[in-house]
């Protein structure tokens, strides 16, 4: 399947389990699509499900906007977790490998971060938190000569 030039973001809930399970089943189909391989799939998809339990335990639910990119060369995936909850206290503690405040994978965001290319975390007490992260498929191998 060939990725989409003119794909627009997709905006899903978090507001419960199940909308966990289907943030994941999303973000491994989008990964899919714009030729992710399956180790980059899982990564991308586990640092997904981190992010979006915690938007719901943490934030008290919100949404993740799903973003395919293409450059011409090169394609991604941006995803950004979006809550209103009461905002990131410590963001130091938040990001130190080993913090967990439990009921999570046990990954934390530093682990979520080491997932995916880039990682960006905006948090004010009281008006929530936004996460974004962007993964990049791999360049395709040149084909083999011959082949």
């Amino acid at each position: 399947m060939q990725a989409s030039r003119h794909a627009a973001p997709a905006s899903l809930p978090i507001g419960s389990d199940a909308d966990l399970a289907w943030v994941r089943q999303q973000v491994r189909q989008a990964a899919a699509e714009l030729g992710f391989g399956l180790v980059q799939q899982t990564k991308l998809v586990t640092a997904a499900s981190e992010l979006a339990r915690n938007t719901l335990v943490h934030g008290g639910g919100g949404h993740v906007m799903i973003t395919p990119l293409d450059t011409g060369q090169s394609h991604g995936l941006r995803l950004a977790f979006v809550d209103a909850g009461p905002g990131i206290r410590d963001l130091d503690q938040a990001m130190t490998d080993g913090y967990t405040s439990g009921g999570g994978l046990g990954l934390g965001m530093s682990g979520a971060k080491r997932l995916v290319h880039e990682f960006d975390v905006e948090s004010r007490p009281g008006e929530g938190t936004t996460v974004t992260v962007t993964a990049w498929a791999t360049a395709v191998p040149p084909s083999r000569p011959g082949v």
